[in-house]
């Protein structure tokens, strides 16, 4: 079950780069939001919420999940401004959907009397395999729908779906690779709010949005690996 840190135990928990990695993310999505005069709080409140539920489940921490799946209602609100069905598709009947899940599954299987660290498996050759597999054939569908809907980027959205459903069912399964497919997710999506945002400079909240995800689903992979390494060892 999920388990509040006292607020002196919540400053210990995350390690001085971990605060400065989530500060800098904020303070540069903050920065560029003034700078460029965004109205739209919806976009700031978004990329907020979103970099703060990475640097928790960097540590593997359900907080981490709840905080993505209000991440994601307010992500396709800001998709729908954009008419990127993909995103919105993707989040809203894929991603947070798997997420309410993951977040069983998660709170069922702690690391030993950690309450806050989710024990990490790894996962076979054969498993990514049927990983992979579903996802094209989800992508290849979404791709006609998403043609017959006329959804802007058609080619970026669809590759977007592909990533992300791989990112979210290898987090259902916590295996430490849903980061590497986040971060690959991250990519795409820099592109495709950029395509955005070089017809409403307001979108370029979002770009800079994915850019912080990106070093923090960087950093996740990196933390997971060595929390996985430390559960072997019994740690």
């Amino acid at each position: 079950m999920i388990k509040l840190l006292s607020m002196k135990k919540f400053l210990k928990y995350f390690t001085p780069f971990e605060w400065s990695l989530w500060a800098v993310s904020i303070a540069t999505v903050v920065g560029f939001y003034i700078g460029f005069q965004n109205t739209e709080w919806t976009y700031l409140v978004t990329t907020i919420l979103g970099v703060t539920s990475l640097i928790f489940l960097a540590k593997g921490n359900l907080i981490g999940l709840i905080l993505t799946l209000i991440f994601s209602v307010f992500y396709v609100i800001v998709a729908i401004t954009y008419r990127y069905y993909s995103e919105v598709i993707t989040y809203g009947t894929m991603t947070l959907p798997i997420g309410i899940v993951c977040l069983i599954q998660w709170i069922k299987n702690p690391y030993k009397d950690k309450k806050h660290e989710v024990e990490i498996v790894e996962l076979k050759k054969d498993d990514y395999v049927y990983i992979i597999v579903l996802g094209a054939i989800v992508s290849i569908i979404m791709y006609f729908i998403l043609g017959w809907i006329k959804t802007p980027n058609l080619e970026i959205s669809t590759i977007s779906i592909f990533t992300s459903f791989v990112a979210s069912y290898l987090s259902l399964k916590r295996s430490r690779f849903y980061a590497v497919a986040y971060a690959v997710n991250d990519i795409i999506l820099i592109a495709l709010w950029a395509f955005a945002s070089a017809t409403d400079l307001s979108y370029l909240t979002i770009v800079i949005c994915f850019v912080s995800f990106f070093a923090n689903d960087f950093y996740a992979f990196i933390n997971w690996t060595k929390i996985y390494k430390k559960q072997r060892m019994g740690l």
